[in-house]
């Protein structure tokens, strides 16, 4: 299980949102059986998931840059 964390935690968004673009087009082709597509709409929404968390995880990371010159999180 910590090898999948791991390998989760070094994805990149912007890997993540290929790896999902390649999940959608896949469904959208029609050449897959119902049993794939749930699998792939699984997939997908786990990287979804994926994308929500780094994406608030870097929100809460965002510097703010006061006018004497100080960084701040908030």
């Amino acid at each position: 299980m910590e090898t999948k964390n791991k390998k989760e935690e070094e994805l990149t968004l912007e890997t993540l949102f290929t790896d999902l673009d390649e999940v959608v087009e896949k469904m959208e082709s029609g050449d897959t059986t119902l049993e794939e597509s749930f699998q792939l709409y699984q997939k997908g929404i786990s990287m979804l998931k994926q994308c929500n968390e780094k994406i608030d995880l870097i929100e809460k990371q965002v510097l703010i840059l006061e006018e004497n010159g100080d960084l701040h999180e908030f």
